[in-house]
């Protein structure tokens, strides 16, 4: 059995946190992470409101994304080996693959791979102050945030909400182990139902 899990979510919602800990817990498990698809910096575009646009599907390369994850549904074993990801022979013939990203499910060519979507929520307040402890590669310049991150993380719910792709919603406020523990339960559930 293939079972493809999405971590989809606002901006430091703790997304790679709970993918990251999944795939510790889950067996014969890969992880493709969205960031690993950012276009090279000179491709990324500004935008009206005067900010490079990465938080905007464009700055993403999904059909690479996509090629990526038809790879592992072709051969999940040959994917882990690959990847540097032991398969367990003693455990079950189930595969689980976790795309994790802020625009998971802003591409439609993925949205039917999808066996369970999650997508991770925060306030503002709190989003910003995440966001202001992390360190990104191109820093943030000042009023980012408040003039893109967060206006485009609305227009992709929003147009996720419109297009009613089914996510179960979880709250990044809750501790770590908690929503580790909410998720794998889930996930575990989903397997013994589809065995």
């Amino acid at each position: 059995m293939k079972v493809i899990v999405g971590i989809g979510g606002v901006t430091n919602s703790g997304k790679t946190t709970l993918t990251n800990s999944l795939h510790k817990a889950l067996p014969n498990c890969c992880v493709i992470h969205q960031d690993e698809f950012f276009k090279p910096q000179d491709q990324i575009a500004v935008g009206e409101d005067g900010f490079k646009q990465w938080d905007v599907l464009e700055s993403l390369d999904m059909e690479a994304m996509l090629s990526t994850v038809q790879a592992w549904v072709k051969s999940p074993q040959k994917f882990a080996r690959a990847h540097g990801v032991s398969v367990q022979s003693d455990a079950s013939d189930t595969h689980i693959l976790l795309l994790e990203g802020f625009l998971i499910y802003s591409y439609k060519p993925l949205l039917d791979v999808y066996s369970r979507r999650y997508f991770l929520t925060v306030p503002y307040e709190e989003s910003r102050q995440r966001r202001r402890t992390r360190k990104y590669v191109v820093a943030d310049p000042p009023g980012v945030f408040e003039g893109h991150v967060w206006p485009m993380y609305l227009k992709y719910k929003q147009e996720m909400e419109a297009d009613g792709v089914e996510v179960v919603y979880l709250d990044g406020m809750q501790p770590r182990e908690e929503l580790v523990h909410q998720v794998l339960e889930d996930i575990q559930n989903m397997l013994l139902n589809c065995s």
